[in-house]
């Protein structure tokens, strides 16, 4: 049998993606009235991070262990594939030793080539191309809050890097407007901008983008990977920091995202993101609790 993988939020209908959320929200609850709920137990989930992570390593080890199951980490030293091994070999043996397997790395091509060569399900935990598991929390925060984010505006204001490849993948899923600002040469793929016609727009103006805004949402501007640019990206992002003025630009009632790590005064100002509008907190921890539906899904431990 051929495994189901997350690779992509594409991998995913729109339908799919409400169905997971609703059920997120479900696993939410359980986990609030101290129902014990282990589908997974003597599963065992291996996570390959060649990246850091706080958020969501902690998020599927918990999620994993809450749900019966155990995991495994391993950093670059810790497998042979930092000494050369071909990423095929190490897909085959980890394949027949656990029972799904959670990848963060660099090239998204390498997530691929892994997956191809899994009898596991693989989930991309981030890639230089998409964070899907980040959008699968942040669309479950708006949804308990507002109901279907069909319809909604959305305003992304920064880098147009990985998450926000994946806010263009939803906006076309979910059937909402998503409005980027980003500087010149920051741009989003332009093959992911052409697979989201009609439901993104582009521009280089963040006072555009935010305007009726239901969400406004960032990334920190020198992500993993970019430190050796810090002072350059500060320049080349002057003036898309989102402050008090730019949320006046949204709706009233407008969220504020942000994936996190934030850095206050950088992206955004300290009192966007410690303020009534922000939601950050409740999208990182719902990432524990979409997660958990994800695995559910890969599993097929539901009808």
């Amino acid at each position: 049998m051929t495994p189901r993988h997350f690779l992509s939020l594409r991998d995913l209908s729109g339908d799919e993606i409400r169905r997971l959320v609703k059920r997120a929200c479900e696993l939410k609850e359980y986990l609030k009235r101290g129902e014990r709920y282990e589908p997974l137990r003597g599963k065992t989930l291996a996570l390959i991070f060649e990246k850091s992570s706080t958020r969501t390593r902690v998020s599927f080890e918990t999620g994993m262990n809450q749900l019966g199951g155990g995991s495994l980490f391993l950093s670059p030293r810790d497998s042979h594939l930092d000494r050369g091994e071909p990423i095929e070999d190490t897909a085959r043996v980890l394949s027949r030793m656990v029972d799904a397997i959670v990848i963060r790395t660099h090239a998204h091509t390498e997530l691929e080539t892994f997956a191809a060569h899994s009898n596991v399900p693989v989930i991309n935990a981030l890639t230089d191309k998409c964070h899907p598991c980040q959008l699968l929390a942040d669309v479950q925060t708006y949804i308990e809050r507002r109901g279907d984010i069909k319809g909604s505006t959305v305003a992304w204001i920064g880098d147009g890097n990985n998450v926000c490849h994946s806010w263009m993948n939803a906006a076309a899923l979910l059937d909402f407007q998503l409005h980027i600002a980003a500087p010149a040469g920051y741009e989003p793929d332009s093959a992911v901008l052409d697979a989201c016609r009609g439901h993104v727009t582009l521009s280089q103006d963040p006072n555009r983008a935010a305007h009726h805004a239901d969400i406004v949402v960032t990334d920190a501007w020198t992500g993993m990977g970019y430190e050796e640019e810090k002072a350059k990206r500060e320049r080349d992002f002057a003036g898309f920091t989102i402050d008090e003025n730019i949320m006046s630009l949204a709706k009233p009632d407008a969220m504020f995202m942000h994936c996190l790590p934030a850095y206050r005064g950088q992206e955004v100002a300290a009192e966007v993101i410690d303020g009534p509008q922000s939601v950050v907190w409740d999208e990182a921890e719902n990432r524990l609790h979409s997660q958990k539906a994800l695995l559910e899904l890969l599993f097929a431990v539901r009808s």
